[in-house]
């Protein structure tokens, strides 16, 4: 479920995504993880919201260097909480 519109294309969007697929935001349910990942098909880079048996349950396309330097901030997760 690849929003193709919505392309991260700074940290802080990436880490507003986080922040909202880890608490809700996007009404999924069964949120296990959040990871970079490259699409097989044309290479393009995205983050993907993950349930605990890996299955994809929400995508968005990242930039390169949104993918390059974002890889921290997903592996280790925001520091930044919600009110």
């Amino acid at each position: 479920m690849t929003q193709e519109l919505e392309m991260i294309t700074n940290l802080e969007d990436l880490e507003t995504f986080i922040v909202a697929a880890e608490n809700g935001g996007f009404g999924l349910t069964n949120v296990a993880g959040i990871a970079m990942a490259t699409n097989n098909k044309d290479g393009r880079r995205f983050v993907a919201v993950l349930d605990d048996k890996h299955q994809l349950l929400l995508s968005r396309w990242v930039t390169e260097e949104v993918f390059q330097t974002g890889q921290d901030l997903v592996r280790n997760g925001s520091s930044r909480t919600t009110h």
